[in-house]
């Protein structure tokens, strides 16, 4: 199991942008075997997936956010962040960083972002 801390949400312009942290409770030495990723969820709708970044560092990106978010991680510091470009107002959701390994996840708790005018 892995703990993940989400830092970064808040209340931006549309245009705007925002980056968010995630930092990672295992150690440096196993951090890299873990895809890490950030998913978001709107209320009455699933979680889906926005970005995932592999150990050695390949992104996957939702079509929704490509050329718009960039997914970057840091196994040494154990952190992965996403840095969200001309945010749309369809951005706003609950943003949920997540570690995966094989058939086990874990989550964090969660950090709002709220695009408006």
């Amino acid at each position: 199991q892995v703990q993940l801390v989400e830092s970064g949400g808040g209340l931006v312009q549309p245009g705007g942008a925002l980056r968010l942290s995630c930092a990672a409770s295992r150690s440096a030495l196993s951090i890299y075997l873990y895809t890490l990723g950030w998913y978001r969820q709107t209320p009455g709708e699933q979680r889906e997936l926005v970005a995932t970044i592999t150990g050695g560092g390949s992104p996957n990106y939702a079509d929704s956010v490509k050329g718009r978010f960039t997914i970057s991680r840091d196994n040494a510091k154990r952190t992965v962040s996403l840095q969200m470009n001309n945010l749309k107002p369809e951005d706003t959701a609950v943003y949920y960083c997540n570690a995966a390994r094989g058939t086990t996840a874990s989550w964090g708790q969660g950090t709002q972002v709220t695009v408006s005018s």
